[in-house]
């Protein structure tokens, strides 16, 4: 399907279409695009931070990294024009264990070497044994958080507006609005006509909701995204606890909570020490990553027995 989707060939919209909504359905998304792309990028971000890389100096590690956590993999190879060095590829060819045999280099740049062979002329870094990057897994929580903004944003709103005014006319209904402003912002006294008050001298205003503190959740949709934000950085390697209920956590609690951390980055962390290794042999780099320092601290302090040693 990713090869349907991402090769560039000219199909319809409706066939692309097709294609795309088995990926990514068409359920409940959060309409402010913009606010999705800030929470994908702090997330996309904050995956990045969780491993210590060694590069060479002239390699770009921005690009390096950017390539191998959206993309998935890279491939590194000698260029011969501008030596050694890591780009972004697609996969070609299968062996005997439907592994892919080719690098597919379309740097236009690059014009001396285009399909190297893989594990003879280049090593392919991968983030995962699966070849997949992890922008699914930052799509996913970034749009639990922005719908969750979202929702803090409207009722922090509705939250403030307790009044409902009832109008005869266009210039009442302005008298009542400047009234609220002058309530709002705080003036101590607010001066009115008496064409606001009905016949019976009563106001034309009533309260459309009493107990005000019954529809504000602000404070319940933030703990909602402090937990969303935990469970993401519980798939990204991020050692975390549920603060919501620290005081009642017990210690088998949180020995679970260490290995769900610990078992999935564990994994990406061996397939790219995996990739620095093959790298290093062929090409005779210094390639090395691992757990950032912080991290390593903080996972020697918790008892989460991780191999921290390098390549």
């Amino acid at each position: 399907m990713s090869d349907i989707i991402g090769s560039g060939v000219p199909y319809m919209y409706d066939y692309i279409n097709c294609a795309n909504a088995m990926v990514k359905p068409s359920t409940v998304h959060v309409e402010n695009t913009g606010l999705n792309r800030y929470f994908e990028r702090y997330l996309l971000q904050k995956a990045i931070s969780v491993f210590e890389w060694k590069l060479p100096e002239r390699w770009s590690k921005n690009y390096f990294l950017y390539v191998l956590y959206c993309w998935g993999f890279l491939a590194i190879f000698d260029s011969k024009q501008f030596g050694i060095i890591p780009q972004g590829c697609s996969l070609r060819g299968y062996n005997i264990f439907y592994q892919p045999t080719n690098a597919i280099i379309t740097n236009p740049l690059i014009k001396d070497i285009k399909e190297p062979e893989i594990g003879k002329e280049c090593v392919i870094m991968r983030l995962q044994p699966d070849y997949g990057g992890i922008m699914d897994i930052v799509s996913y929580y970034a749009n639990l958080m922005a719908l969750a903004s979202e929702s803090l944003g409207v009722n922090l709103v509705n939250s403030k507006l307790s009044y409902v005014f009832g109008a005869e006319n266009k210039a009442q209904a302005e008298s009542f609005k400047k009234m609220f402003d002058q309530i709002a912002s705080g003036n101590p006294a607010a001066f009115v006509d008496k064409t606001l008050f009905d016949e019976n001298g009563q106001p034309r205003w009533f309260t459309f909701l009493n107990n005000l503190q019954a529809n504000y959740v602000a404070d319940r949709i933030l703990s909602d995204m402090r937990t969303i934000e935990n469970m993401f950085d519980t798939e990204i390697g991020i050692p975390n606890a549920n603060t919501d209920k620290r005081e009642r956590l017990i210690t088998d609690e949180v020995n679970a909570n260490n290995f769900e951390t610990k078992s999935k980055c564990a994994l990406w962390l061996e397939s790219l020490k995996e990739g620095c290794k093959e790298a290093n042999d062929m090409f005779g780099l210094d390639l090395d990553v691992n757990w950032r320092q912080e991290l390593r601290e903080e996972m020697d302090t918790d008892g989460y027995g991780i191999d921290t040693g390098t390549v």
